[in-house]
């Protein structure tokens, strides 16, 4: 019988190319039919290995959850960007590859995020999910989280709802 680990862990530069290309599919799978074909490309290709490891060389937070030797998901998160909403801390991205969502580990790297904010002094925090993105709105009402704002983004021509959903401590 053999076991195989799993842990989240914060992400080092010799994790760019797979937080890169773990980002590809999870965005590929999440928002293709949401977000226009050509902006989707734009913004996959904006995020390859190169603006990972800078990302992660300056401190941004990021974490990964490992599945063996694969990253099979990551999340970044800091303080809350959105001025108008008075929560501290932000879960900024949280994305699994595809063959891994469903079996809990999305879960595991959020708590894991949340630890971590929480243990930096930011007490509350929010998540912004597109309104279109079901199966990214069920999980954040799963864990807990409650509407508390919504907004719109474009993406090319296109304008797509998005909702905020918070915790506090």
């Amino acid at each position: 019988m053999s076991t195989t680990l799993i842990e989240v862990r914060p992400a080092k530069a010799a994790d760019a190319v797979a937080v890169a290309s773990t980002h590809d599919e999870a965005w590929r799978s999440a928002y293709q039919g949401i977000i226009p074909g050509a902006e989707l490309e734009k913004l996959i290709n904006r995020r390859g290995p190169h603006w990972w490891d800078s990302a992660i060389r300056k401190g941004s937070r990021v974490s990964v959850l490992v599945f063996g030797d694969k990253v099979a998901g990551y999340a970044n998160y800091g303080r809350n960007r959105a001025r108008s909403l008075h929560f501290e801390g932000e879960i900024y991205e949280l994305y699994l590859r595809p063959e891994f969502q469903g079996l809990g580990f999305g879960r595991r790297l959020f708590t894991a995020a949340r630890r971590d904010l929480l243990q930096s002094g930011l007490k509350s925090m929010v998540v912004w999910a597109l309104s279109d993105n079901d199966p990214a709105t069920e999980f954040y009402r799963a864990l807990g989280g409650r509407m508390v704002a919504r907004s719109s983004e474009k993406f090319g021509p296109k304008s797509l709802d998005k909702v905020a959903f918070a915790w506090t401590n």
